[in-house]
């Protein structure tokens, strides 16, 4: 009993540790990509420039993992799959992150925070589009009551700049619809990506198009003498870019979609906090406490639905043979796998993740893209 509860306490500070680190990194990168493009600070005013930077480190980095260190194996990929189901998937998420991070260019972190709380209202109201999710008033009041709260938390901003939410709504919508694709495009055809696996096939699609409207909008400012451009600066933000999308894998396989969802609410709070310290421009009013309080109350019941609504994993019964000594050490880790990769499907779809993170569902054992019978 003293060695099981030693080890129950080691694995319990473990997990708290990969919290507070992947609380630590998500709410590190979206003040260092404020701080880098904000006027007020770094001066790097060009939100798709650091976007491609960030998909290009990441391509970078999984093609070593695959191709060279062989850390993960590549998943089957055929050009009709590739066309069919990583473009499409690959264009709705560079337009998340392009109009996501260009929001930081007009408003401030605080009120992005909130304006993220419609995450759900759009995920829910495209899938039901999409035919994926039922229409049903539960739900559809828990919308209600989460769009109330942004536009009380609107209402009350002090900066409200129509420009900067446009362009933070419309990165929503566009992550919503990636989602959703995700989920429909990769169920059909049957594939498993991990966050590795993930960046692989999609961070370089995604450069491309991103490269589209850099030409257009980007390059012909950034021609100008006094652009300023420091390695060290985009290499880290690019490198915890990276690290917040494996510190975000390992917290959902050693603690679970639940307390995922429990740290991202976390994470909001801390991050606003931050946000009014280190940006002192950045101003936050009561009406603004109050109305994404009401919408947070919305965005945690949501929460509570689909976890009450979703299946749970029955676990495979063993036969004679699988029971034996031999053969009941890979079982459990294959287990541990599928279960696993049952938590990230879970939680890529249901939870609010910051668009920093360019993370893609496990199709496996998944029935969200299924047509309700």
């Amino acid at each position: 009993m003293g060695i099981t509860s030693t080890m129950m306490t080691t694995q319990h500070v473990l997990t708290y540790m990969y919290l507070l680190v992947y609380i630590s990194l998500s709410s590190g990168v979206i003040l260092y990509n404020k701080w880098v493009l904000s006027t007020l600070y770094f001066n790097f005013p060009f939100p798709i420039t650091l976007t491609m930077i960030h998909m290009a480190f990441s391509g970078a980095v999984a093609f070593v993992l695959i191709r060279v260190l062989k850390v993960v194996s590549p998943v089957k990929m055929t050009l009709h799959i590739y066309a069919t189901c990583v473009v499409p998937i690959s264009a709705f998420f560079a337009a998340s992150l392009w109009f996501g991070n260009t929001a930081y260019l007009y408003i401030s972190v605080a009120f992005i925070q909130m304006l993220k709380a419609l995450m759900p209202v759009a995920t829910f109201l495209t899938a039901v589009s999409w035919g994926t999710e039922k229409l049903r008033c539960d739900v559809f009041w828990n919308m209600m009551l989460i769009s109330v709260g942004v536009v009380v938390s609107s209402y009350g901003e002090i900066h409200f700049n129509v420009i900067g939410t446009v362009y933070q709504v419309t990165g929503i919508v566009a992550e919503a619809l990636r989602l959703v694709l995700t989920q429909v495009l990769l169920q059909t055809k049957g594939l498993t990506l991990n966050p590795i696996t993930s960046l692989y096939y999609i961070a370089p699609c995604s450069f491309v198009f991103l490269s589209v409207p850099w030409y257009i909008l980007e390059k012909p400012e950034m021609e100008a003498p006094h652009m300023q451009f420091n390695f060290w600066i985009f290499f880290s933000n690019a490198l915890c870019a990276l690290a917040l999308n494996l510190a975000t894998f390992l917290v959902i396989g050693r603690s679970g979609a639940v307390t995922i969802r429990v740290a991202g609410v976390l994470k909001d709070w801390i991050l606003i906090t931050l946000s009014t310290v280190l940006f002192p421009e950045s101003k936050i009013t009561r009406l603004n406490i109050i109305g994404y309080a009401i919408a947070l109350i919305g965005v945690v019941f949501y929460n509570y639905l689909k976890l009450r609504d979703a299946p749970i994993p029955q676990p495979p019964i063993p036969s004679i043979q699988e029971e034996s000594a031999k053969e009941l050490l890979p079982e459990k880790k294959l287990d541990d796998d599928v279960n696993i990769n049952e938590e990230w499907n879970n939680s890529v779809y249901y939870t609010n993740f910051d668009e920093e993170a360019p993370l893609m569902a496990s199709s496996r054992k998944s029935n969200l893209g299924r047509k309700p019978a």
